[in-house]
């Protein structure tokens, strides 16, 4: 009787392992992981199948089913807001920024102001004066929240907020910020905040996505006033973390229709983690003071296309003389790194700032297997000496940039939700290029003679880092 239900369970192994490999052959997103997950699954069952089921899914297909219902449920809402920004759309008679839109499944806005946020304290002030001035509601989500001194700051204001009858829907990553105790949540709901986890395993159909993060820092305030980039709730934020020091990273506070972009992002979101349709204003409130063009791009793994990664590659091709990317993890697909040698080749100035301490060991070392080619092709690569490098930012050719959430790797590319305000302003875009001349001033650029003097038992472990980079 043992011996038989042994070969029964081996059976069923091997069966989950052979329908394993159908799913990976019609969904996996190059034919290089098809073919290593499908030849994985047949030969190693037994390791492989748990494998896929964490880490091989290539698209959220439960929030791709949220989406649906989302909209079939949430159609009326969708045309309102729709109708009412459609007097602030602006008119994107160039190419570019069509091919931008299509990919954000969103509208460029114009009455818009966009002002930038450079390191932790002039953001952390920002947000937190904004939070103080709402009136109605704050959407708020972070992907890593921690329960130290800025997190508590952070804490007693959302419960200031909730005290004067501001709605607080608060939104964290349970990946993220999977050190948050339950005290300080407790402490947020017992004030009146509504509180939810992303909830990216959420129902049994979707309990082995845990490979999927929300990523995204969005703030939104009465939506009118918005907040995007790179910053998480800590004080290593702050450089006030010995091991990484110096913190380096870029925030974006907006104004004006662009706003309501972020808003139908964490919007979704929290249908998603929730079930919860929330009521908020989706009139726009045009800025007259300064007006700017804006997109919001959100990406994720729910997307139809690879959002993100084409992005970026759009970027990249647009460029006529000038792209500059900064990026703490840069491991990005072979389209980025084609578009990326492309571009030098033809005379761009390509730059890529990376950081000079790592964060995440294996994907810093991933990057060396393959920056020799960039150099010979004539890309620039540069490290951040002060301290840690965290800004996502793009600039092409002193006519638009980009602040968010994206990194150059294929989390952010393919497994995370990620956000991004794209503007095509000149001069948003001067004051980028001001930004990081100061900070390629602390860099020092990589040769190729650096890269190719490694011990040879540095460029086995980078290239067996660079084949681990799917799923870091």
């Amino acid at each position: 009787m043992t011996s038989w239900l042994i070969g029964v369970a081996i059976f069923m192994v091997h069966l989950l392992g052979f329908v394993s490999a159908i799913l990976a052959l019609m969904s996996s997103r190059t034919s290089q992981g098809a073919i290593a997950w499908i030849i994985s699954l047949i030969t190693l069952p037994y390791v492989a199948v748990p494998a896929y089921w964490i880490f091989g899914r290539p698209r959220f297909y439960g929030y791709v089913s949220a989406r649906g219902e989302r909209d079939s449920v949430l159609r009326q809402v969708l045309a309102k807001f729709r109708e009412h920004v459609e007097p602030y759309v602006a008119d994107a008679t160039d190419t570019d920024i069509r091919a931008v839109e299509q990919l954000a499944l969103m509208p460029m806005t114009h009455g818009n102001r966009a002002e930038l946020l450079v390191d932790g304290e002039a953001t952390f002030d920002s947000l937190f004066a904004g939070i103080e001035a709402a009136e109605d509601y704050i959407l708020i989500q972070f992907f890593i929240v921690r329960h130290d001194v800025l997190g508590m700051t952070l804490k007693s204001h959302l419960q200031r907020a909730s005290a004067r009858g501001v709605r607080v829907h608060f939104l964290y990553d349970e990946i993220g910020s999977r050190h948050l105790d339950d005290d300080y949540l407790r402490d947020l709901t017992t004030k009146g905040v509504d509180v939810s986890a992303f909830n990216s395993s959420r129902g049994w159909r979707h309990r082995f996505q845990l490979n999927f993060r929300n990523h995204r820092k969005v703030l939104v305030v009465d939506g009118n006033l918005g907040w995007v980039g790179g910053f998480n709730v800590g004080v290593e934020y702050l450089g006030q973390d010995v091991r990484h020091g110096p913190w380096r990273d870029t925030h974006l506070k907006l104004s004006g229709p662009s706003v309501l972009g972020l808003q139908e992002a964490f919007w979704e979101d929290w249908h998603w983690a929730t079930g919860e349709v929330l009521n908020l204003a989706w009139t726009p409130r045009r800025t007259f003071a300064e007006s700017q063009n804006v997109v919001i791009v959100p990406s994720g793994p729910a997307d139809r296309q690879e959002t993100a990664s084409l992005l970026v590659q759009h970027a990249i091709h647009s460029a006529q003389s000038l792209f500059w990317v900064t990026s703490p993890y840069f491991v990005p697909d072979q389209g980025v790194q084609d578009a990326l040698r492309l571009a030098a080749m033809r005379g761009v100035d390509v730059r890529i700032m990376i950081p000079e301490r790592p964060d995440h060991l294996l994907v810093f070392l991933s990057a060396f297997s393959f920056l020799p080619d960039m150099l010979r092709a004539g890309v620039k690569v540069y490290r951040y000496q002060p301290g840690f490098l965290h800004q996502k930012v793009m600039l092409i050719d002193d006519v638009a940039a980009s602040v968010g959430t994206v990194n150059l790797d294929n989390r952010s590319f393919r497994l995370n939700f990620e956000i991004t305000a794209f503007l095509p302003d000149r001069h948003f875009a001067a004051e980028v290029r001001l930004m990081l001349e100061r900070d390629f001033a602390n860099c020092r650029r990589i040769d190729h003679d650096e890269l190719a003097e490694r011990a040879l038992w540095r460029k086995i472990v980078s290239r067996a880092a660079y084949l681990l980079s799917p799923i870091q």
